[in-house]
């Protein structure tokens, strides 16, 4: 397909959303919240398929700028050491960022044989989502980069299948969700290459602190072992911080940002270590769960995951974590508690929120991790005598609970327990077909096929 071509449709939607607010004031267009709506599609639609174009013109360029051409290389002809550079000075990007466009076109190029004859792309699922303006110059550079990085150590059919399950998965998700992806994609085509990371991670674990200007100063970096049950309390803490403050109990607390939160929270968790019973801890049900497979765990080999941690770890760390206490390991595959409770309980157990935490990964709707969000009914337990049962529970944030409830969207489940899906359903002023949007782990989670 011709990458004009694709520009051109985009620009004519663009056009045709815009016109009829453009009419009445060109400079500032009154478009509304539906035509709105269809010029921010409209306008993503354009960016991908440019981004597409730029990536394909910047391959070309360093084609012509390649060193065996000498003086004749494009690059040097216009005065620039190389063909990053003359795209960095010409279209105001970083070099960096020329780099990456250079990479994507060179991904997605049509290749030939040293006889001539043409070969597919390097990969082709990733050229054909660019060039239809289906995927993002920022997410197709990563999933190259992790293919790439993956090449030598994973067979050329299991690559190709996460190929295709990233491109399908990429559209809807923000670069950070997509990222998520990536990295248990990685954890799946190369999982002999986690733990060789986690030694090089963990031997450059740090944590600074210094005094400066009244101020002590607390830098960190560490590696997902050490980071999960700290990042768990902190966040349990900041959580219950919100929540109160909604309520009306903690109005004092109202004015704090959420840097600030994090900061008492630490501050809260060392005081309570060091033996002040005064202060309230609120980390009643903040759980670290690791989550593995049966028969990875009893091989040895494969990968574990984190609640709330995006990468994933070795079945080596796994096991180090479950055997330090306070970490629930969530074997896949054995059998678990009774889970479902009808109408004699009002609120939903521990196991019950587990089992949640499994099925939806965190908060359904967004994606953020368990610590964060709470259990609620799907059918309302006082308006629709819904039960407290599994099925009519999904875990949800506060801010994605409000908008489920304020703006008229629906929440279903298919299948049974923890293998059930959760499915949204837009009000028809979003979306008059009322498409599902799929949620929970499955959107999130990377399934080999």
């Amino acid at each position: 397909m011709d990458p004009l071509i694709g520009l051109e449709t985009a620009v004519a939607l663009l056009r045709e959303v815009w016109a009829d607010g453009a009419e009445a004031a060109p400079a500032a267009p009154d478009l509304g919240r539906a035509r709105l709506m269809a010029v921010t599609e409209a306008l993503s639609t354009v960016a991908r398929h440019l981004g597409g174009l730029r990536s394909q013109i910047a391959a070309e360029v360093a084609r012509e700028s390649r060193p065996e051409l000498g003086p004749d290389s494009l690059a040097k002809q216009n005065g620039f050491r190389n063909p990053a550079t003359l795209i960095a000075a010409t279209t105001g990007v970083s070099t960096g960022e020329a780099i990456r466009l250079v990479a994507v076109g060179e991904a997605i190029a049509p290749r030939t044989t040293l006889t001539g004859e043409p070969v597919p792309a390097r990969h082709p699922f990733v050229a054909d989502a660019v060039t239809s303006g289906q995927l993002s110059m920022d997410a197709a550079s990563a999933v190259i980069r992790m293919l790439d990085r993956v090449a030598l150590r994973a067979d050329r059919t299991s690559i190709e299948r996460a190929e295709h399950a990233l491109v399908e998965k990429a559209p809807g998700l923000t670069l950070e969700q997509l990222m998520k992806v990536i990295a248990r994609a990685e954890a799946h085509l190369d999982p002999d290459g986690i733990e060789p990371k986690e030694r090089d991670a963990r031997a450059e674990r740090r944590l600074v602190m210094f005094e400066r200007d009244g101020m002590v100063h607390v830098t960190a970096a560490l590696e997902p072992e050490t980071a999960a049950p700290v990042k768990t309390a902190i966040e349990a803490i900041v959580s219950a911080g919100f929540r109160a403050a909604a309520a009306g109990s903690a109005p004092d607390e109202d004015l704090r940002s959420l840097p600030q939160r994090q900061a008492d929270a630490l501050a809260l968790l060392a005081q309570h270590y060091l033996g002040c019973d005064e202060v309230d801890e609120p980390l009643g049900g903040a759980t670290v769960v690791v989550r593995v497979s049966l028969r990875d765990l009893e091989s040895g080999t494969g990968h574990a995951t984190i609640d709330g941690v995006a990468q994933p770890v070795s079945i080596s760390a796994a096991r180090r974590m479950a055997a330090g206490g306070k970490v629930i390991p969530a074997v896949l595959g054995s059998r678990s508690e009774v889970l479902d409770w009808g109408r004699e309980k009002r609120l939903f157990t521990r196991a019950q929120r587990l089992a949640l935490a499994e099925r939806d990964g965190g908060c359904a709707g967004c994606g953020l991790p368990p610590g964060m969000c709470r259990v609620h009914h799907i059918r309302w337990w006082a308006r629709d005598a819904g039960p407290t049962d599994l099925s009519n529970g999904v875990l949800l944030c506060e801010s994605c609970h409000h908008r489920i409830h304020d703006n008229g969207w629906e929440i279903r489940t298919d299948g049974t327990g923890v293998d059930a899906r959760v499915w949204f359903i837009p009000p028809p002023h979003v979306d008059v077909s009322r498409t599902p949007r799929l949620g929970g782990r499955a959107r999130y989670d990377h399934v080999a096929a």
